[in-house]
């Protein structure tokens, strides 16, 4: 009895002890975790600060944030006078005085008040006061060395959002912007997919609504998935858009899907199952159904849409607005205040499609004005694109209220694509050393008149320097073919999502145009466009074709690739690598071949990844890469170099509008004395041939 009395106590334990685990587990199942590292930063001075940046998202319901400092302190930092304090959105939360050691990273962890924070963009400042001598005498002031005074602050450094997030609402305005949240990318959670026996069509209706959400992914370390809808692929997944005509809908998902009319239009309805959210973008109309994939690839459009469907027909209006590419362009809209002693610093994003570069004679002129009691012996004005100085000014009292610089930007910058301009102000105070750091004292405000005048030019080598051209040019999609193997793995579907997820962050418009075709495809199809290959020799047609014009040509069984003139490769090694390969098409003067191509899908897949994030894009120049499991990556240039630029004076001439317009003018002033000079000798030999 007494065995049996004790068994039965120790079952009762065990079941209690079960549900107490199982109520902690339901407890915490709720709490999500984002997780914002630093930058490494390296600061110096005695008054001296950093900004670090992060994100909470509308539907997220914070519960902490905590931040966590790895630092280091120049050693000679004198701990009773010296104090670093973290602010959120402008208010200081935490003050402590930082303790001198030897050796070694220096850690602190402390709370944000969760009432500080804000939905959207948030700013944590750092601010360090440092002092590394004390003085001989009391109420004595003395000049501070800077060099000595330093602060390092570790990536390792980070902000933690502790947070459960809102459930998603019945509103395609809602699902975006949980498909495009921070913990959803994170966390894998979310999906593009099309059916498994999917067409041209439904591709690409699918390839410009995942370009529309990549460039509103916040995140560069994550794509989002494009793949084939099915049980495997959908599980974990909470917010998923599937692009499909509807006759290949999937049984469970055809009879939820509002069916009325959809010849004559297309529809995208928000469809709620047990564990997920679909977005159903769907047709029986094929056109239709690539109009309402242009519509998803609309984030503006996307953002207004509050009811849980919408009908696309012919009149829809889904185009987002031209790129002006040659413009003057306002860095600000209202003008900005930078408040504080000595560096202080704006920049400023300005967006440029890939194959543009700056030409000559783009200008950039600032206007700005400043506080009176500077040290005006000492204080300037710095500008930098891309963190390359372009020109500085000193500031005077004589122009406080109203200043102005107009600078060039250098030709040998060599800037294309999205570019950064800085204006970097000193602004230093005279006894600085004497003088309580009250922070609103000495200002800066750049005016809302500052302005960039822009000219371009078009960059048209076949490089992957110039990448993403040719496949997008002025920011639209450039007439691309892309021809796919018939059988497609996961590997291939990993391989889209890698291309089309940096295409689709470069790419400023939803207006281009993308064609899907099997490798049975025919040269008149491809001809006169951009044509993406990607699969192996064996199974697509195209790479088989080529293969006489690539780089790296497959041996003659089409299971390795051979030595060339620039890198030996072992016929065991030529199995397994993968590579990218930009070559002239052969189907079109002018257009250009992207081959993505390995002996077997998983190294094409390998070699996708270096054009699928800008973290690894840097990697690879040239017009030939290759890539193996180990992470080696070797690139190089087969075409060889012109001396000459590929647009000549008079191209230059024709683009610049204030050039021709002068040469215009001169030449028609040259052309009135020429006509002046003739009528003056004609009339002066009628004088002389009366005369005689």
């Amino acid at each position: 009895m007494v065995g049996l009395a004790v068994m039965f106590t120790m079952i009762i334990l065990q079941l209690i002890s079960g549900i107490s685990a199982s109520a902690e587990e339901l407890a915490t199942a709720g709490t999500k975790h984002y997780q914002t590292n630093f930058t490494e930063t390296s600061l110096s001075g005695r008054d001296t600060y950093m900004e670090q940046f992060f994100q909470v998202e509308s539907y997220w319901q914070e519960e902490s944030v905590e931040v966590h400092l790895d630092y280091a302190i120049s050693q000679l930092t004198q701990n009773e006078r010296s104090s670093i304090t973290l602010s959120i959105n402008g208010t200081p939360f935490h003050s402590f005085r930082p303790v001198a050691q030897e050796t070694g990273k220096q850690q602190l962890s402390v709370q944000i008040p969760v009432e500080l924070i804000v939905k959207g963009v948030n700013t944590l400042m750092v601010q360090g006061h440092l002092e590394s001598t004390a003085p001989l005498v009391a109420n004595v002031c003395l000049p501070t060395e800077t060099r000595e005074n330093w602060l390092q602050i570790a990536k390792s450094s980070r902000v933690a959002v502790n947070y459960s997030a809102e459930p998603i609402q019945n509103s395609i305005r809602d699902f975006n912007q949980h498909f495009i949240g921070l913990g959803t990318i994170k966390d894998a959670q979310n999906a593009i997919a099309v059916p498994k026996a999917n067409m041209a069509a439904e591709l690409e209706a699918a390839t410009y609504a995942l370009s529309g959400f990549a460039k509103a992914n916040p995140t560069t370390e994550k794509p989002i998935p494009l793949v084939e809808y099915n049980s495997d692929n959908m599980k974990g997944k909470q917010a998923v858009v599937l692009v499909s005509l509807f006759e290949n809908l999937p049984e469970e998902i055809k009879p939820l899907v509002q069916s009325d009319n959809l010849e004559n239009k297309a529809t995208l309805q928000l469809i709620k199952q047990a564990d997920r959210s679909v977005l159903v973008i769907t047709s029986r109309n094929a056109d239709l159904l690539v109009k309402a994939g242009r519509l998803a690839a609309n984030q503006t459009l996307l953002n207004q849409i509050d009811a849980d469907h919408k009908d696309v027909d012919n009149t829809t209006e889904v185009d987002t607005p031209t790129v002006n590419i040659s413009r003057n362009l306002t860095l600000t809209e209202t003008g900005d205040k930078l408040v504080g002693d000595r560096h202080r610093e704006k920049s400023y994003f300005i967006s440029l499609p890939g194959n543009r570069s700056i030409a000559d004679a783009s200008k950039l002129n600032i206007k700005f004005r400043y506080a009176r009691n500077l040290d005006f012996d000492r204080s300037m004005v710095t500008v930098l694109i891309n963190d390359t100085p372009i020109g500085s000014k000193r500031l005077s009292t004589e122009l406080a209220d109203g200043d102005h610089m107009e600078f060039t930007i250098p030709k040998t910058l060599n800037i294309s694509g999205n570019f950064t301009v800085k204006v970097a102000f000193d602004l230093e105070l005279k006894n600085a050393w004497c003088i309580e750091n009250q922070g609103q004292m000495p200002w800066a405000f750049i005016d809302k008149d500052t302005m960039l005048q822009l000219n371009t030019k078009d960059r048209a080598d076949l490089l992957f320097n110039n990448y993403p051209y040719p496949f997008l040019r002025d920011g639209s999609y450039n007439k691309v073919a892309v021809v796919l193997p018939k059988e497609r793995d996961g590997y291939i579907y990993q391989t889209l999502t890698n291309l089309f997820n940096l295409l689709g962050r470069y790419a400023q418009t939803n207006t281009g145009e993308i064609q899907f075709y099997q490798d049975n495809v025919s040269a008149q199809q491809l001809k006169d466009r951009e044509v993406i290959a990607i699969g192996s020799y064996q199974d697509n047609q195209v790479i088989r074709d080529t293969n006489k014009n690539l780089y790296f040509r497959y041996d003659a069984s089409g299971r390795g690739f051979v030595s060339n003139e620039k890198m030996s490769i072992d016929a065991s090694y030529g199995t397994r690598i993968g590579t990218l390969q930009l070559i002239d098409s052969p189907y079109g003067n002018g257009f250009g071949l992207l081959a993505v191509t390995g002996s077997e899908s998983k190294y094409t897949y390998l070699a996708s990844k270096l054009i699928g994030s800008e973290g690894t894009l840097w990697k690879v120049f040239g017009d030939g890469a290759v890539t193996d499991i180990d992470g080696n990556i070797k690139a190089f240039r087969f075409k060889k170099e012109t001396t000459a630029e590929s647009n000549n004076v008079l191209n230059q001439v024709i683009e610049r509008r204030d050039v021709l317009g002068f040469m215009i003018a001169s030449m028609l002033i040259v052309l009135l004395v020429l006509l002046s000079l003739i009528l003056m000798i004609r009339k002066y030999n009628k004088k002389r041939g009366g005369r005689r």
